[in-house]
Parts: C-alpha cells; structure tokens; sequence
C-alpha cells in the first residue's frame, strides 16, 4: 500500500531512549487516523521483558490520534556499542464503527485467517547520556592553571582599583571645596574691613566739617561783638 492509503501514521518511527542506569526510561508515538474508519491497533515488541507497552491495543477513532507510551525497563550496565536490535510491530485493521478496546482480539490481526492487516516496524534508537563535568584534579592549586579563587580575584580585580580611584576623587574634591570655603571666608573679612574702613572715613569728615562750621560761627560772632 502507498503512505496515502495507511490505515495509521506513525510519528516517529523510531523509539529513541536516553540511556541512564538503574533508571525507568519512557518514550513515546502517536497513531494517527486520517480515515473514516475505526481502526484498531496491536503493538508487539521482540523482547517483551524489557519494555512495557501502554496502551498495548486499542481503538482510533476516525480523524484522530492515539498516543502510545513504551517504558524500557532499568539496565544495570550501558551496551559497549550503544546498539539495540530490539523491534517493535504495530499492527492495524478496519472494525465495525462502535467497536470498543473490549471487542479487540488477536484473531482481528491474523494474517492467514483471511484479514486485511497493515504492519509497522519500529526500531530503538539509544541515545548516550548527557556527559557529566569532570571534577577539578585536587593538585589543580599547584598548576599553572587559574584556581577558581585566582579567578574571582582576576575578575574582582577591576571594580576594587575603580573603588580606590573613586574614593581619591572624592578626597581631592573635599580638599579643594575646603580650600575654596577657606578663600570665600577671607574674602568676606577683607570686605567687611573694607566697609568700615570707609565708615569711618566718612565719619572724620563729618566731625571736621562741623568743627569748622562751628568755628565758623565763634569767629563770625566775635566780630559782630567788636
């Protein structure tokens, strides 16, 4: 049969686990419907001990999807090769519309009994572990290469002489607003030596020119007499 007459689609193909020890691993597909039959599905495995298949059959309603999840049970060593030549089978047949999971049994898919039944294989991919960081050598203090302090230090190195220019300036700026406070209140005194100064000046010329005034009138008056 060509893609377009597929009873199901299956995305992906292929079954790709991240191999970590001692651990349950789960992948996942989907059997998509894109007819307008209810199609029922079988999955097989070729090593059924070490995977677990849910749902393992079922039914697709017309124009939809079913999602199938395959969990790997824990392996207690990782293959040399990180090769599997573990299989799965996903087999499809027409039913009747109404056809529930319940009506589902394994005569549907047998083959020399007459019936209609697509196949699918899949194969599992393994997939390496992500690599874990390689701890620091304990001499690493005595190479030549930074330690994570000598680092910190590279990388504090710059804000600290910023820090040390920084508190100068500002050193510098109070002395000379102090030097320039210090000029400013000179300069006041002078002035106010320099206003009184004039005060009194303009004061001896009062006196004098009442002493004269006054003269003035002794002198006028001492004539008028005589």
């Amino acid at each position: 049969m060509t893609t377009e007459q597929l009873l199901l689609s299956i995305d992906p193909l292929d079954l790709k686990f991240t191999l970590e020890l001692n651990k349950s691993i789960s992948t996942s597909f989907q059997l998509i419907n894109r007819t307008d039959n209810h199609v029922a599905f079988k999955v097989k495995t070729t090593n059924p001990r070490k995977y677990t298949v849910r749902p393992n059959s079922g039914i697709v309603l017309p124009r939809s999807r079913s999602n199938v999840t395959v969990t790997m049970q824990p392996q207690m060593e990782l293959p040399p090769d990180m090769q599997c030549k573990d299989k799965f089978l996903v087999q499809s047949v027409i039913v009747d519309p109404g056809s529930t999971s319940k009506d589902i049994n394994p005569d549907m898919f047998n083959k020399p009994g007459g019936n209609d039944v697509e196949e699918c294989k899949l194969k599992v991919i393994y997939v390496s572990p992500p690599r874990k960081p390689s701890p620091v050598p304990e001499d690493s203090e005595e190479g030549t290469s930074p330690t994570a302090s000598d680092t910190d230090l590279q990388e504090h190195s710059e804000p600290q002489d910023n820090s040390v220019k920084a508190r100068d300036l500002i050193l510098r700026l109070m002395e000379e607003r102090d030097s320039i406070l210090q000029q400013n209140a000179k300069l006041n005194r002078d002035l106010e030596l320099l206003r009184h100064g004039r005060h009194e000046r303009r004061t001896g010329v009062r006196l004098l020119y009442i002493l004269l005034v006054g003269l003035a009138g002794i002198l006028l008056g001492f004539i008028v007499r005589n």
